[in-house]
């Protein structure tokens, strides 16, 4: 129980950073993507199942409050989460910019495929030029990010597993 409520903590905490915060910092037109960070940083640590649940629940979470086009965040962030943490078993680097780089790659490649599924569906209006660029600058903003709250997610997550007793 006290895992789920520091998950959900975690999320919440996001969504309102992402809709206040970060919604006003934009860069060259672009703002960071906190859900997608939560997620990664969520998946590489936890695994894929993990991974893609706290992906769903950010996607969906994101969907609702920030007024999008609905199940398409919840989509990609599921399919992202799980990814990542299918892809955390090949990472053997013990280097701390590891988190750093994975973040930077699945972002864009999250952003990608959001953008890719709302053109497909005729929700995205703007030309392939300004995908990419959405793409790369919230990968590296994401990757800024990333030394500051990978620590602090992982904290908060390792602390929140459940000990374990052995009763004789």
């Amino acid at each position: 129980m006290r895992r789920i409520v520091a998950i959900a903590v975690i999320i919440v905490t996001a969504v309102l950073l992402q809709s206040t915060v970060f919604s006003q910092l934009r860069l060259l037109g672009v703002r960071p993507e906190l859900l997608y960070l939560v997620t990664i940083l969520i998946a590489l640590n936890e695994g894929p199942s993990e991974g893609a649940v706290v992906g769903f629940t950010c996607g969906f979470a994101q969907d609702m409050f920030l007024d999008q086009p609905m199940g398409i965040t919840a989509l990609t962030l599921t399919l992202l989460g799980y990814a990542v943490g299918m892809a955390r078993q090949y990472i053997v680097s013990p280097s701390p910019l590891v988190p750093t780089i994975v973040v930077a790659i699945a972002t864009s490649l999250g952003v990608g495929f959001y953008e890719i599924v709302t053109f497909l569906l005729g929700q995205f209006d703007a030309g392939f030029t300004y995908a990419v660029k959405v793409a790369l600058l919230a990968a590296v903003y994401n990757a800024v990010l990333t030394p500051i709250l990978s620590p602090v997610l992982r904290r908060i997550v390792e602390g929140s597993r459940p000990r374990r007793v052995v009763r004789l």
